[in-house]
């Protein structure tokens, strides 16, 4: 039995749905996000609160006695390295110093008077090793995350500039670019001078991006990362894809030789797919450039994929005037940078010695990378 063209089911269609399921999907979708909003404000609070009561604790510690009067630098230097290696990232030496400067620039008395309702003022006058402050005290007192104090802690020129920013902050919802942002733009110093402070006021919020940082990205600070000790992917990727941007910007500023053909072009071999990370072609050299970047250190398997990719460029991307590909793995480990060049499988010595000459020196390269990655790493824990 044939279906006639009325009776046939249209597959392209989407099943029915029942009454109200929009509605539905939304409230579910209003809860979930709520919930993300709530789990990194949560974060946030503990990070926080836990960095002002080490810095307490280094205070408290460093006051302690006429023998540890001289010790404020070695003391963080030595602290800073064993905290390291039991805890990981997140308690540099420089990092130490905010959570110190937390607790001076936001002392229990200011707290007291910041937070509504009342409580002893006993509560401050702990012995060491006891929490100072209640987590919710803390919490309505300093609301912003550790990545906003630590800018308003190291940019801000005076108390009242650092109480200003703190305010519209946390009443616009700043993320803590909009902070870095205004305190570059000197916001507070403008509002001094204005003769006209409300007007000045109004027409900066008005110039303000809409909505508060995502939950998404204050999960991804590097600090909550380290904070709650996970592995660093969000930044890890970001680094990768801030190091290949860079890499694309230097060649092509190196001269007229290199053409830009591809980024993370994709490849299949077999049943796999790969993703060589950048795709040159080099008018001298007539062949096209493979780059590889690894965020960690160089190793056998690096050179062997590069060769796979190798391989394959020359049967399906090299046309039959041009000369073999090269390829060029990158090393951005975070100690050091290595550079290596895959000339194997070119036809003879003298186009080997012609491509060492046309291409980039390797310590130069290197040098690129290492400077480059420092800058970056140094930028994302300003």
């Amino acid at each position: 039995m044939t279906l006639s063209p009325k009776q046939a089911p249209n597959l392209a269609e989407p099943p029915l749905l029942p009454d109200g399921y929009q509605d539905f999907l939304s409230e579910i979708s209003t809860l979930l996000a709520a919930a993300r909003k709530q789990a990194a404000r949560a974060v946030n609070t503990v990070l926080v609160a836990t960095y002002w009561e080490l810095g307490r604790r280094i205070i408290e510690f460093e006051q302690g006695g006429k023998e540890r009067a001289g010790y404020g630098a070695q003391l963080i230097e030595r602290l800073s390295r064993d905290l390291t290696k039991k805890f990981g990232k997140g308690f540099s030496r420089q990092n130490l110093q905010y959570m110190r400067q937390l607790y001076t620039v936001y002392p229990p008395g200011q707290i007291r008077q910041t937070v509504s309702g009342d409580f002893p003022a006993s509560m401050c006058q702990t012995v060491s090793g006891e929490s100072c402050l209640p987590l919710n005290i803390l919490a309505e007192a300093l609301p912003l995350s550790w990545s906003h104090y630590v800018l308003l802690i190291s940019r801000s020129r005076s108390d009242e500039a650092r109480q200003f920013y703190h305010a519209e902050a946390l009443r616009g919802g700043w993320s803590v670019r909009q902070l870095q942002r205004q305190i570059d733009s000197q916001f507070y110093e403008r509002m001094a001078l204005s003769k006209d402070k409300a007007a000045l006021l109004t027409k900066e919020r008005k110039k303000q991006e809409p909505g508060p940082a995502s939950a998404e990205e204050t999960i991804k600070d590097p600090y909550v990362l380290e904070f709650l000790g996970l592995k660093d992917e969000y930044s890890e990727n970001d680094l990768e894809e801030a190091l290949i941007q860079h890499l694309e910007t230097f060649l092509l500023e190196l001269g007229s030789d290199f053409c830009f053909v591809g980024r993370q072009k994709r490849l299949r071999i077999g049943t796999e797919w790969y993703r060589v990370d950048l795709v040159f072609y080099h008018r001298r050299l007539r062949c096209l450039m493979l780059i590889d970047l690894k965020l960690g250190r160089f190793t056998h398997a690096d050179a062997g994929q590069m060769h796979l990719y190798l391989n394959y460029a020359r049967e399906h991307w090299t046309h039959a005037d041009e000369n073999p590909p090269v390829g060029l793995i990158l090393c951005s480990y975070k100690e050091s940078a290595v550079v290596k060049y895959a000339l194997e499988g070119l036809a003879s010595k003298v186009l080997a010695a012609e491509y060492r000459t046309a291409l980039p020196d390797e310590g130069r390269l290197a040098k690129e990378i290492e400077k480059t990655r420092r800058l970056l790493d140094e930028r994302a824990h300003r």
